[in-house]
């Protein structure tokens, strides 16, 4: 485990270094929130009380999907492990003392948090002192918060394993696009990161509850709102839970299986 957290560590120091776009990158997040944000205002203002959601709920759940960003949305691939899968010096990660599945792991989580700490910051600062419709509101109350906060942290390694998978499936495929761009895509849409779930049409509200994908930000963001009452909360976080350990399982399983057909390309 200590090699691990050692390089996990290094490659967090490594990315807290890159200021300038996280410059770049807060002002990115805090014009989109600002863009949906006056969307659904305008919605709002248009009068129809069957929304799914109160627009102090859709408000908090933009200003989290703009905080952490970073950490959860769906299209970020490593470019270092792609290179190292398409010109074959994978065999150089296979020759060190290391399990690959967790090295990459360790990697990936690390330049999530450490991007997303750089962002977070300022945009939660930004989002509270905002006058009304726009400021951010804390939760509810406390044991909502803490609900909140255990499954987002199962959420930000329920993403890295999703991710994994990813670039697990390129080294059957050796191409990042293809396949993986049509997962991504759905993910996107199924993870509410583009419209609150509780938007969507019946049925597709349906699809998602038999999907992963809803645990990584809309789930932890409507606990966040209240939407998702306590009760709900837990059981939710057991479910989410089970989709961590699975994934994580059978993405180590899927690993092996690929790292013992590996064909090393290149000269």
């Amino acid at each position: 485990m200590k090699p691990y957290l050692s390089y996990f560590k290094l490659r967090f120091m490594t990315c807290l270094q890159y200021r300038s776009a996280a410059i770049a990158g807060i002002l990115t997040q805090v014009f989109f929130a600002f863009v949906y944000i006056m969307v659904y205002l305008a919605f709002y203002e248009s009068g129809d009380a069957n929304a799914p959601m109160t627009l102090k709920q859709v408000i908090n759940y933009m200003w989290l999907n703009q905080m952490f960003f970073t950490l959860i949305y769906l299209s970020y691939k490593d470019k270092d492990i792609i290179n190292l899968i398409k010109d074959g010096n994978i065999s150089y990660e296979l020759a060190r003392p290391l399990n690959v599945y967790f090295m990459w792991f360790a990697k990936i989580l690390s330049q999530r948090i450490s991007m997303m700490l750089l962002r977070c910051i300022p945009v939660m600062v930004l989002a509270f002192v905002l006058p009304e419709p726009y400021k951010l509101m804390l939760p509810l109350n406390f044991s909502t918060f803490l609900l909140f906060l255990l499954s987002f942290c199962i959420s930000a390694i329920l993403i890295t394993g999703i991710t994994m998978l990813f670039h697990i499936i390129t080294m059957f495929t050796l191409d990042e696009k293809g396949a993986t761009s049509i997962i991504i895509n759905i993910a996107d849409i199924f993870s509410g990161q583009v419209i609150p779930l509780p938007f969507f049409p019946l049925f597709l509200q349906k699809v998602a509850i038999l999907l992963p994908f809803r645990y990584i930000s809309d789930f932890p963001f409507r606990i966040y709102t209240s939407h998702i009452v306590e009760n709900e909360a837990i059981i939710g976080i057991i479910i989410q839970f089970v989709w961590l350990i699975t994934i994580l399982i059978g993405g180590y399983l899927l690993m092996n299986k690929a790292l013992s057909k590996t064909i090393v390309q290149g000269g």
